[in-house]
């Protein structure tokens, strides 16, 4: 391992988080003022331009051919996401939308005692980790909030909208940080210093859940300039549409565009989506959603007028067909539910809308955890499913699950048939056996990482049910957020808040798995990987 070379990396990565936090500080400073925007903005950008410099500094690497190999491009990415973490967590921290050093919302007779302030940071770097790993899973609740009376008189007094309670900037700068987190800090660094960093494929690779870095360009420089045009394209296109044909004002539209894109799932009030209760809010986001689940190659092509290559995607097929069967499947299951009374298009609405955003943002239209055990158990496994390969939605994807079918299929037909050769074949070429145990692997993985990740959340939380603790492991590996049981979109922040600290910790961790898909974190547990040159 070079140190110097991964020194490099980092260094870049920290300091790109100085740019939206300077223009997140800005908007600040002219909607709120010069001390707020000094105390929450202008102190964690000096501290990701001082890091980042520091380290850029320290790794002297003069040669641009050898920066980059597999093993630095791994090891830079995993641990990149911490400080950048870290960075994301302090404007919450420092702005007082979790309790912080400064706690200008305290009760005057209210100590502000060290345990406190440290669970507040606790609580901002989970919201930051969120954020930047697109899951949406909020912590923001009247027990952890001070904006919301937390801790002061009793949190049952406080009847209003906690998330809407807290100042603008800050929950713009939760919607900056899944904007960001979607595409990737590392893809963001390649369209910017894809000169000045060598090995960038290595780098692109191993952001895995970024969109696809292949035949969009003869160079990585092209393809991520073209990645990143339809990514501010798209967001752009949503904010404006949910501005000049919904009720949203434009603080909401820009929000609301933000976590769409990166199938983040952040709101800007505690009922999100739900807030507004309006099918054409609804429509506009649902398809946006949509496009968030499709492999971003495929959307280059369709802007390139190459709409014929779309349709022969089969993971693109797929997709649709599973969304298509869970949507018709869960209409006419709440359709039929006497305790929901929902009509037939209400069914149809929300059924379809779920189908979709359980494998994209997470965002609801409607509370799914009171809804028939049968349709909670088809958005469960959506949730493992989730989008296509390529795309900013989670899950295991598409093309891992279909991969996987065909090997089983074919170890069947070689039971039946043992002299027959069959080869996996996906969209009409065939898959090279070494990719396939690569995607085999990954699938064993993810269930290993499950079932070890249940067994920890109950052990550690011996209150919860068996559907919380599932879907919630479930939830935080695929980044989906809101899960099933408390855990869904009526009670989430308040359940995730009743969780203890060793809880938060490990779903932060299970976050970072989810987002890193265990191929990268699973290169760096390999001792060789550390061995000095």
């Amino acid at each position: 391992m070079r140190w110097e070379v991964v020194s490099l990396v980092l260094g870049w990565t920290i300091g790109l988080v100085s740019l939206p936090l300077a223009v997140v500080g800005f908007y600040s400073l002219y909607s709120e003022g010069l001390e707020p925007a000094i105390r929450t903005f202008a102190i964690p950008t000096l501290i990701s331009i001082s890091a980042g410099y520091a380290l850029i500094l320290h790794s002297r690497v003069s040669d641009p051919s050898a920066r980059v190999r597999d093993r630095e491009a791994f090891a830079s990415v995993a641990l990149g996401w911490i400080p950048v973490v870290i960075v994301g967590a302090l404007p919450l921290w420092l702005g007082g939308m979790f309790h912080g050093p400064f706690g200008e919302y305290w009760d005057p007779g209210h100590e502000n005692s060290i345990s406190q302030i440290l669970y507040g940071l606790l609580h901002s770097w989970f919201e930051s980790m969120s954020g930047f790993t697109t899951t949406g899973a909020s912590l923001v609740d009247p027990s952890t909030s001070p904006v919301c009376g937390s801790g002061l008189a009793g949190i049952n007094e406080f009847q209003g909208d906690c998330l809407g309670s807290q100042r603008k900037s800050l929950i713009l700068w939760r919607s900056v940080s899944q904007w960001i987190g979607g595409m990737g800090v590392i893809m963001l660094g390649l369209l910017i210093f894809s000169r000045a960093l060598g090995g960038g494929m290595a780098l692109a690779r191993a952001e895995l859940t970024g969109p696809s870095v292949s035949n969009l360009g003869t160079t990585l420089e092209g393809t991520a300039r073209k990645l990143w045009a339809i990514y501010v394209g798209l967001t752009l296109l949503e904010a404006v549409l949910l501005f000049q044909f919904t009720k949203m004002g434009s603080f909401d539209s820009i929000n609301y565009a933000l976590t769409t894109m990166p199938s983040g799932g952040f709101g800007t009030t505690d009922g999100g989506i739900m807030h507004f209760n309006d099918a054409i809010i609804e429509s506009i986001v649902m398809v946006f959603m949509l496009l968030t689940c499709i492999n971003f190659s495929l959307l280059y092509f369709a802007f390139s007028g190459r709409s014929n290559d779309i349709w022969k995607d089969e993971e693109l097929r797929t997709y649709l067909l599973i969304v298509f069967i869970a949507w018709v499947a869960m209409a006419i299951n709440i359709y039929r539910s006497d305790d929901l009374g929902y009509g037939f298009l209400e069914s149809i609405r929300h059924s379809i809308f779920q189908a979709i955003s359980i494998t994209s943002t997470g965002f609801s239209s409607a509370d799914f955890s009171d809804w028939p055990v049968f349709s909670q158990f088809v958005l469960l496994l959506l949730m493992i499913i989730g989008a296509s390969a390529g795309s900013t939605g989670g899950g295991l994807k598409v093309l891992r699950i279909r991969i996987a079918f065909e090997l089983s299929k074919r170890e069947v037909m070689k039971i039946i048939q043992p002299r027959r050769v069959v080869a996996i074949r996906f969209n009409r070429s065939v898959v090279d056996e070494e990719r396939v145990w690569i995607i085999l692997g990954m699938v064993s993985s993810w269930l290993v990482l499950v079932t070890a990740s249940m067994l920890t959340i109950s052990f550690l939380e011996p209150n919860l049910d068996m559907d919380d603790v599932l879907s919630v492991s479930i939830s935080l590996l695929g980044n989906t957020g809101p899960a099933l049981g408390d855990f869904g979109p009526s009670g989430a922040a308040a359940s995730w808040a009743a969780m203890s600290t060793p809880s938060l910790l490990a779903s932060t961790m299970l976050m970072w798995l989810g987002r890193l898909e265990l191929l990268t974190v699973l290169v760096l547990l390999h001792p060789r990987t550390w061995e000095s040159d």
